[in-house]
């Protein structure tokens, strides 16, 4: 019995060619129907490709007996019910990727038409006049470009910028100075660093509690004079009212956003009132190459989950490795915090790229080894990317897509056959976190670095390390009860009597900058890393 996909909301012929190609396959191709209709004949199908017309409820999903995979030909999934779909056992896959070169030319289309005032000029030109004496523009040549976020995009339009004959330096903790190198970047240790050589400043990351007005009334004067802000990643990176400012004072010769705090942008905005500000309606991913790369890609994946169970693309969590759900779910639980942690500590100790990770289990868990690969994966890559869903299936490609080596392996030297170890290394520094997934009890984290504890990764979990000194643990409990912090549970452990001590304390609720700062200001206190787990 063959595979039957339905394809709709006008999915590019590219992409329905690739599923057409296969012989296994009945392809179905129709316009974009109504709920009801859609209601109708969603049982008789294996799969399903289309864009953002359809939209995908629960009640649709639950009719859909047949029904596999879930092919969105393009980034957001908003228009389906990941949980929903994820209960019933439906991978869902998109095409993160295909707007990547979209997105950089608009950016070089955009700064150039900024620079040489292209828009008033093709309107004078439309009103009958030649202001030729009116429009002198400048040049990319010579300039500086500032890139935050050297990921997928940034690296695009950094490549693109050395033909312009410009310099670029760029700023990304998370990604490796073998990466920088490649794109030939120079690579900025700070935001701050950054900010006073980028004549054009052009930022791709994510939206997140990090990166949210990170540039904004502080940043902004930080940048040298007549300076072109970009923003085509997210709205609210950018402070737009910090924007307006700078530009009505004349801080900066101009900017370009794609993106807005609120989309569309409405009608009175002020942002719609600043002549050096060019403005654009989301364009980012609207060519037709860039629709047609998105078709393609999410047909490719597709197709090798109904021919071959090819899972990797798929933004929600599959199911098992061989052992019982429960049973892996504490492994899974258990391997991603490990890796969170070692992630944290390397991080406080400026190691925030991480180069390889390597994972080892005890023979119990063998069988659920590449799955706890994925699992460590996400915990590495927990708040760092730009993805609505990180998850177990995409967690692998997402970090080797980022330059991180993964390696697994089962051994019975780790002291016990449910142990999980996570090495992490970067920057010329590695640590090794692990713990134990026993059948029945909440995973417990058993060692960090040369440290063994007995501890819960409970959803916030402070990491200190302290001389070995009387009054250290008290000092700590004080300071947290001023904070009104409450602690859940405290594990000392030592090396050797007098020497360098480390605590594990999980405490309730969470523990913000301020608290940290005060115990780093304790006489006896080395380090405070904070993990805060996005899984739990």
């Amino acid at each position: 019995m063959p595979f039957r996909i339905l394809v709709t909301d006008e999915v590019d012929p590219d992409g329905v060619a690739i599923l057409r190609a296969e012989p296994s396959f009945e392809v179905v191709e129709l316009p974009t129907q109504p709920r009801e209709k859609l209601l109708e004949i969603i049982d008789g199908f294996d799969g399903f490709v289309g864009r953002s017309a359809t939209r995908m409820p629960a009640e649709l999903l639950q009719r859909a007996t047949r029904l596999r995979v879930i092919g969105r030909a393009g980034v957001g999934t908003d228009n389906i019910d990941i949980d929903a779909a994820t209960a019933l056992g439906i991978a869902i896959l998109n095409a993160p990727a295909g707007n990547t070169i979209a997105v950089a030319e608009l950016f070089f289309a955009a700064v150039l038409g900024l620079l040489r005032d292209l828009p008033r000029a093709v309107q004078s030109m439309r009103e009958g006049r030649w202001d030729r004496s009116l429009f002198m523009g400048s040049e990319l040549k010579g300039r500086t470009l500032g890139i935050v976020g050297v990921g997928r995009i940034g690296g695009q339009v950094a490549q693109r910028a050395h033909a312009f004959g410009m310099e670029v330096v760029g700023f990304d903790p998370y990604v490796t100075d073998e990466r920088f190198d490649t794109l030939r970047v120079r690579r900025a240790p700070s935001l701050d660093d950054l900010l006073p050589d980028a004549h054009v400043l052009t930022i791709h990351t994510p939206l997140t509690d990090e990166t949210r007005g990170m540039i904004g009334r502080r940043e902004l004067p930080r940048l040298p004079g007549g300076a072109i802000v970009v923003n085509m990643a997210r709205g609210g990176i950018v402070d737009e009212q910090a924007l307006i400012a700078a530009l009505a004072g004349g801080q900066l010769k101009g900017a370009v956003l794609d993106v807005y705090t609120k989309e569309p942008l409405p009608g009175d905005s002020p942002l719609r009132a600043i002549p050096n500000l060019l403005l654009l309606p989301h364009l980012g991913a609207s060519t037709e190459e860039g629709q047609r790369n998105v078709a393609v890609d999410v047909c490719i994946a597709v197709r090798d989950v109904l021919r071959s169970g090819e899972l990797s693309r798929a933004i929600n969590i599959a199911g098992g490795a061989g052992e019982s759900l429960e049973d892996e779910q504490t492994a899974i639980v258990l391997a991603r915090r490990v890796a969170a942690v070692a992630r944290a500590v390397l991080a406080d100790r400026g190691a925030q790229a991480i180069q390889r990770l390597s994972l080892r289990c005890g023979p119990d868990l063998a069988s659920a080894a590449p799955l706890l690969l994925s699992a460590a994966a996400a915990g590495v890559l927990d708040g760092v990317l730009d993805t609505d869903r990180l998850n177990l299936i995409n967690a692998r490609t997402l970090a080797e897509g980022r330059g991180v080596e993964l390696a697994c392996g089962v051994s019975a030297t780790l002291g016990h056959p449910r142990a999980i170890q996570v090495s992490l290394s970067g920057a010329m520094q590695e640590i090794a976190v692990a713990g134990i997934a026993s059948v029945g009890s909440p995973p417990r984290l058993s060692r960090i670095g040369g440290f063994h504890v007995d501890v819960i990764p409970r959803p916030t979990l402070l990491i200190l390390t302290n001389r070995d000194v009387p009054g250290v643990i008290g000092h700590v409990g004080t300071a947290l009860g001023v904070a009104g912090v409450n602690i859940a549970e405290y594990h000392q452990a030592r090396l050797a009597q007098g020497g360098e001590a480390l605590a594990t304390v999980t405490v309730d609720g969470s523990i913000g900058e301020s608290v940290r700062q005060a115990l780093l200001a304790l006489p006896d206190v080395l380090s405070a890393t904070v993990v805060r787990f996005t899984d739990a």
